[in-house]
């Protein structure tokens, strides 16, 4: 398999989805953002069966990963214009549907770069102490744009990976198909010669019509 045919090329292209969903899911896992993780644990496992279906050969393998892809490009997109808050679409009132309605939030809200945190401490009266986060100042870039940049990111390799897998499954099923026909019975003509058939042992007895002559047939 040359590293420049479409099959290496796939495969290439799986290993940097498998790269991104697992940086991205040890993100999602500190925020405990559950519909993402899901979906993260969900792609990992469609595109294994990618690389698996390209390096076998194996179409229905592919064709799995591909249609996910699809699934895959439209999860990321609602993420997008989630936290860009594009039409009706709000944080406020749509973000339960990354957290199943557990109130937790992205991780890079209060971790991101340059962020620095404000916590109100609460002394209970055993001396045990609770922070909390009451306030995040100094971010370089907004944790929106982060979780925006991830999906962005999921669905240009998505996008590819598709593009890629219509390819490796039509080159897949059309080799299958011509395949059958090589090597066949029925590739013996009755226009092919015995000595191409076999060996003298295994020449292939063709059918011939005798004809008799008209004057064996009145004796």
């Amino acid at each position: 398999m040359g590293c420049c045919t479409a099959r290496c090329t796939l495969i290439t292209i799986c290993a940097l989805q498998l790269i991104a969903v697992v940086e991205r899911q040890v993100f999602d896992f500190l925020g405990y953002m559950w519909t993402p993780i899901i979906g993260n644990f969900l792609h990992i496992v469609c595109v294994i069966l990618g690389i698996f279906g390209t390096y076998q050969y194996r179409p229905r393998f592919v064709a799995v990963y591909m249609v996910w892809q699809l699934l895959w490009i439209a999860c990321n997109a609602f993420v997008i214009c989630l936290y860009l808050e594009v039409g009706i679409l709000s944080l406020e009132k749509h973000l339960k549907y990354l957290t199943i309605d557990t109130g937790n939030e992205s991780w890079w809200k209060h971790h991101g770069y340059g962020c620095s945190v404000t916590y109100n401490t609460t002394t209970f009266g055993n001396g045990d102490t609770y922070q909390q986060i009451s306030q995040t100042e100094g971010c370089i870039l907004d944790y929106r744009y982060i979780e925006v940049l991830h999906a962005g990111i999921q669905c240009l390799l998505a996008i590819f990976g598709f593009i890629y897998a219509i390819y490796v499954v039509h080159k897949l099923t059309s080799e299958d198909d011509s395949f059958d026909f090589i090597g066949g019975f029925d590739s013996y003509s009755s226009y092919s010669s015995p000595q191409k058939a076999g060996s003298s042992s295994n020449v292939m007895m063709q059918m011939q019509p005798v004809y008799v002559p008209v004057d064996t047939m009145t004796d």
